[in-house]
């Protein structure tokens, strides 16, 4: 069986079923474990695929937002003190949407003189001023656009055009996963877009990533190893392989 027709039985396969054992694709195939791995190794570099012992998954999704809201909140809390630490007055920031980048906007309504340009609802919302307007006061800017069915936030072409109207001096990204290989990555087309475009329009960029997304792989990259400047993580998993990996990538890594 020629390498081509292998890939499209092993996508088939994990179009039918969220997970696949090795012995299964082995017996569908018809050959060895050997070259079972070595393509499972290329269908993985591409995206398409996520190994895991034993076998392999589809590429990583996310759960619903209101799921994730309750997940890794100490992580995500961590992260977010930590990257707050990183801003300065009188900087422009963007920050996409995300249950992490909702606890950054809590953080960052404590500072003052920033620039917020955001997708997100939610950190518009927390970053709004309670108080009178005042020469110190931050300016949020909600981007336009269409709102997601998978977040409380604005996606579409009209959000990434207004994006590229502006230029940011830092972008505040939380990705679905991220390793040494393929950067950040995404699961949605739309969401991808927008983080896609604040890399492009920033002069550095922050990727917030708990320690449960070190390491994984999401179906669509938007910010390639090389673009990241900052990544920050948590603590736990810090000697691990993954977080390893990244670190003779990266030019910073943040334990929080």
């Amino acid at each position: 069986m020629w390498q081509e027709d292998r890939h499209q039985r092993i996508r088939a396969l994990l179009a039918t079923l969220e997970r696949v054992s090795t012995e299964r694709i082995m017996a569908e195939l018809g050959v060895s474990r050997e070259t079972v791995r070595r393509d499972l190794v290329d269908l993985e570099a591409l995206g398409e695929l996520r190994r895991v012992h034993g076998g392999v998954t589809r590429p990583a999704d996310e759960a619903p937002i209101a799921e994730r809201s309750h997940t890794h909140v100490k992580s995500k809390n961590a992260i977010a003190r930590a990257a707050t630490a990183l801003v300065s007055s009188g900087q422009t920031l963007f920050i996409d949407a995300g249950t992490t980048t909702a606890i950054l906007a809590e953080e960052l309504a404590k500072l003052a003189n920033l620039t917020i340009i955001t997708n997100s609802i939610d950190v518009a919302q927390k970053m709004r001023a309670t108080g009178e307007k005042t020469d110190t006061s931050n300016e949020i800017i909600l981007l336009g656009g269409s709102i997601s069915d998978r977040a409380f936030a604005t996606v579409g072409g009209t959000t990434v055009a207004e994006i590229l109207r502006y230029r940011a001096d830092v972008a505040l990204l939380s990705p679905v996963a991220i390793d040494h290989r393929h950067g950040a990555t995404n699961f949605d087309h739309a969401e991808t877009e927008v983080a896609r475009a604040m890399v492009a329009h920033s002069d550095r960029v922050v990727i917030l990533a708990d320690y449960s997304k070190i390491g994984q792989c999401s179906r669509i990259a938007f910010c390639p190893i090389n673009r990241v400047d900052i990544l920050i993580t948590n603590k736990k998993g810090a000697d691990g392989p993954a977080l390893l990996s990244l670190r003779k990538k990266l030019p910073q890594v943040i334990l929080a």
